[in-house]
């Protein structure tokens, strides 16, 4: 869902469907500690209470409604009932209270009722079990306060007696209010209360359900809610439960014992706890947030022991030792991948197997034979897009709805037909991207040949060894920035049934944030962060992955990434079955929405990430190679695309701006080549020796942000937004030929496998894969978003993509997708596929290419085509190594003892002379010059003069071999 090319603002990618509200009274009865202070009046016209009605498109359950009162006269019992639906007052602490409200001489009172009976009427607020007086602290928040929840310094701080029995209070409906001195009340909200939950009920102990060798037991953090029971189920769904059990509380934390039998049968929470998104006590039927295993519907959590042999594949408990050879996080190169892309349309694929985990343990299958390919000549990792339980794909796949697929063959590459059906069906269908979570620790079902039981979890273990055994790790996309869905009775909403308002971040009236998409969660707060660590542990150990990549990770506060980090490096084969050393992280830093600027503490955006060795997105390169970014004029050109060499439509203004574009541009690339480090010094298109960090992107971001190589993910293209070949073919002009299109294609690939830090590439870039120019794919079918491992298509012209994030630039796309001269042959995709397999393997022919210290960089990495006499459009790099035994460099790669990079973008050869580089025995890789690219291999060296002759769009590699 996320996408990888909007720091700024992200388009929805799946669709939030609001529950419908219902009130289940439940009785409740303690015995208070507190006592009832004197009762008051307030004055003004009565109305009878009722929740405020949601809408649909509204971004929380709950109502904001700012009350700012001048008068008393001024203040309307609707107004101050309405403001019950907000929750713009917070309990950061025990005794402490945080409201952004000054009355001068007035009084505050905290009220609270058990049976969710708060109101307003002429004779003042009623149905209050408890009222408090809270006195104004002159001293502000305490210091650990502001540093928790930084968006609340500014807030008048209010202190409560000692004798607050917080514990029974926070399982009730809370408001303050704050009365003038006449005794009218001026202002009334709700409560935000996670600050004090985590000072009060932090808890490190188990749980989910725990196996022992007689007992199951189960354990649920649940610090606000009235009751808990579980009813156990034999099967998936119907039928009456073979036992209900009531759990009892512990500071929080909810539990019962059952027997061993229980295993194999299902279970479901009944929590009874107070709402704010209702204003209602509520009774709500939930899964587990640990489950390991749920039924097809969602509705129930399987009881399943992980640790049981009847789960494992043979030979599961021997993979760690089997586990592809990884000397350095340096040497990773990612393949970012959908499971159901893979092998929904692989012919050689079993049809129950299709689009499913079990279709990667198909030995002989064409998607198998092409990841081994890739495998042999060097890549590391393969990245899987959403693989946990996720909406919006029914796990029974009887309920799906498909198109007729040969009809779609028979139509025009331009007709709106396709899309039109596709669209029709979408979300009854079997694809979605996947970035809407429902549970985070549970295998996704609709990969699995079965939903219900233990299938997915069989299966998904298959497939990671499977991937194991062809030389590749395996990567999860993890989505811990939001979830799916929120409130007490959609069945896609779990967290937010069991402590309301806790899990999920809040704005300062108390509405869920929604700055990633829906439903944003709160890492800040400590069992949030606490589950985040648990799940990771979860993956790595029971799992075996290799390493995450976190879907807007900006949005997760930086401290749960290092603990993350921490957690999972300290992982042991002797211990946990697993080589956490290995494990590597990265995801989206970019910085936007609520948690900008550290807004709500540190958070993990890619300026704040130097040095924890966690992996970030450099956009920087992406839009400095392609042109312009992913939401600015689709035409605008780049580096590779033909900016200012081969223009296009777009209005670049003027010819010299272009030029000063294209020197910019180069400036961005080279610092990414350079594993965007900010200490890098480099010479600008202005001749002026710079950091990296020194060199600013049109906005005034730094561009180099990284101190570690690992910490930059190169990349021209992920799932989101057009593929590679599609942004190629919008961009370059239309006069060219697709042999030119292709070798572009090609040049943006070699630009990040011959770059310092992780290369990331998107399946079917070395396919020219295309998806008929759909900008956002997330939800468009398996036709747009096909994948041919048999090389006969790359999937350009089938139909114009779907109108409605698309409609804006039909035009542009029907014009290209019309012309038969665009579509790429088998010729085409083959020589691709050969192209990009020979950068891998040049990649890994010597460790130069993936240097493991910023000083490494820092010494051996140059580039040559400077100002005043620089070349247009051309990259010169060279990387040295030292010799044995000699002063100077250290030597890393016994065969070569210098290698020169250059990329050539113009449309004709170019010769490139620079005296640094003469007198070497320089010669094109034994991989180019042996390989098929008739177009390369005109490439030459003059070591007399140091003139290097380069034909068009190519990227030439020359090495210099030591002397034995």
């Amino acid at each position: 869902m996320s996408s990888l090319y909007n720091p700024i603002a992200l388009a929805s990618s799946f669709h939030h469907h609001y529950p419908n509200l219902r009130f289940l009274p439940f009785n409740f009865n303690f015995i208070t500690k507190l006592p009832v202070s004197n009762s008051f009046a307030i004055g003004s016209s009565s109305r009878s209470f009722h929740s405020s009605p949601l809408k649909k498109d509204s971004s929380c359950f709950c109502c904001s409604m700012a009350v700012e009162v001048g008068s008393a006269s001024s203040v309307s019992q609707s107004e101050l009932q309405g403001s019950l639906n907000s929750c713009r007052a917070y309990w950061p602490s025990k005794y402490t209270f945080a409201w952004n409200v000054d009355i001068g001489n007035g009084s505050y009172y905290l009220f609270a009722s058990k049976t969710a009976a708060l109101k307003f009427t002429d004779a003042g607020i009623e149905g209050y079990d408890v009222k408090i007086k809270l006195d104004k602290d002159q001293g502000g928040l305490p210091a650990n306060v502001t540093e928790k929840f930084p968006h609340i310094r500014g807030y008048s701080a209010f202190k409560a007696p000692a004798t607050l029995d917080v514990d029974s209070l926070l399982k009730c409906q809370l408001a303050v209010a704050a009365f003038s001195a006449d005794g009218a009340c001026r202002n009334a909200t709700g409560l935000q209360l996670p600050g004090v939950i985590d000072e009060l009920y932090s808890y490190d102990g188990p749980l989910g359900a725990v196996f022992s060798e007689n007992t199951i037991s189960l354990y649920l953090w649940a610090p606000t809610a009235q009751a808990v029971s579980a009813s156990i189920f034999k099967d998936p769904s119907g039928g009456e439960p073979l036992q209900t059990v009531q759990l009892i509380e512990s500071n929080g934390v909810w539990s019962a014992v059952g027997p061993r039998t229980w295993e194999g049968c299902y279970y479901v929470y009944e929590i009874t706890v107070y709402h704010h998104s209702t204003l209602r006590i509520e009774k709500s039927f939930a899964i587990d947030p640990y489950a390991r295993g749920i039924s097809a519907d969602v509705k129930r959590t399987l009881l399943a022991d992980l640790s049981s042999e009847t789960l494992k594949p043979e030979g599961w408990e021997n993979l760690a030792d089997e586990k592809p050879h990884l000397l350095s996080p340096s040497d990773i190169s990612l393949y970012e991948l959908h499971i159901r892309d893979f092998s929904a349309y692989d012919l050689t694929v079993h049809p129950d197997l299709r689009g499913g985990y079990l279709a990667f343990t198909s030995q002989d299958s064409a998607g198998v034979n092409h990841l081994e390919k890739l495998s042999a000549a060097g890549l590391t990792h393969v990245h899987l897009l959403p693989s946990f339980q996720f909406a919006e794909v029914d796990d029974d796949k009887k309920k799906w709805k498909f198109v007729d697929t040969k009809r779609f063959e028979t139509l025009p590459p331009d007709s709106e037909e396709q899309q039109a059906q596709i669209t029709a069906i979408r979300d009854e269908d079997g694809y979605n991207w996947g970035y809407n979570p429902v549970l985070w620790g549970t295998p996704k079902g609709s990969y699995a040949t079965d939903p219900n039981g233990p299938c997915r979890i069989i299966e998904f273990r298959k497939m990671v060894q499977a991937l194991n055994r062809i030389g590749l790790r395996v990567v999860l996309d993890v989505v811990y920035n939001h979830l799916n869905s929120s409130g007490p009775s959609d069945d896609n909403s779990v967290l937010d049934k069991i402590v309301p308002g806790y899990y999920l971040r809040r704005d300062n009236d108390g509405a869920i944030e929604n700055s990633t998409c829906v439903n944003d969660t709160a890492s800040e707060h400590f069992m949030v962060e606490r589950l985040i660590l648990d799940d990771l542990k979860h993956w790595a150990v029971n799992y075996k992955v290799d390493g995450f990549r976190f879907d807007l990770m900006g949005h997760i506060m930086k401290h749960t990434m290092v603990k993350a980090t921490n957690m999972l490096q300290g992982l042991s084969k002797n211990i946990d079955g697993v080589e956490g050393s290995s494990i590597y992280l990265y995801g989206e830093g970019w910085d936007f929405g609520e948690v900008a600027n550290n807004a709500r503490g540190v958070n993990a955006s890619q300026l704040n990430l130097g040095g924890t060795g966690i992996g970030s997105f450099n956009d920087r390169i992406r839009d400095a190679v392609l042109g312009g970014g992913p939401f600015g004029p689709p035409l605008q050109q780049g580096y590779v695309t033909g900016l200012s060499l081969q223009p296009n439509d777009h209005d670049h203004s003027g010819k010299a701006n272009a030029d000063r574009m294209l020197a910019v541009a180069k400036d961005h690339i080279q610092v990414g080549m350079a594993g965007n480090l900010r200490d890098y010094i480099l010479t600008n298109c202005d001749g002026k020796q710079v950091k990296g960090s020194e060199v600013y992107t049109y906005g005034g971001t730094p561009v180099g942000y990284a101190m570690q190589p690992i910490e930059t993910i190169n990349y021209v293209s992920a799932h989101d937004n057009e593929t590679l070949f599609d942004i190629v073919s919008l961009k370059t002009p239309t006069y060219i030929t697709v042999d030119e299109r292709c070798r572009v294609n090609h040049l943006a690939t070699s630009i990040l496998a011959l770059s310092q830090g992780i290369p990331f590439f998107h399946a079917g870039d070395e396919l020219l894969r295309s998806k008929s120019l759909d900008r956002d794919s997330y939800n468009s079918g398996d036709w747009f978003n096909r994948l041919d491992f048999s090389y006969n298509s790359n999937n350009w012209g089938v139909g114009l993509p779907p109108k409605d994030h698309n409609e804006s630039n039909w035009p542009l796309i029907k014009k290209r997708l019309a012309n038969p001269s665009y579509k790429p042959d088998k010729n085409h995709i083959i020589a691709a596929v050969e192209n990009f397999t020979n950068l891998l393997q040049i990649r890994y022919s010597s460790p130069l290419f993936r240097l493991r210290s910023a000083k490494d960089i820092e010494d051996r990495v140059r580039f040559h085509n400077n100002v005043p006499s620089w070349i247009p459009g051309l990259i010169a790099m060279s990387i040295e190594d030292g010799h044995a035994g000699a002063p100077g460099l250290s030597q890393i790669d016994p065969k070569f003892q210098y290698i020169v990079v250059i990329i050539n973008v113009q449309p004709t050869e170019t010769k490139f002379v620079n005296p640094d580089l003469r007198a070497k025995s320089l010669q094109l890789h034994p991989v180019q010059s042996t390989s098929g690219d008739t177009v390369v291999k005109e490439s030459k060296y003059e070591p007399s003069t140091g003139c290097f002759t380069i034909p068009p769009k190519s990227t030439a590699v020359f090495v210099e071999p030591r002397h034995v």
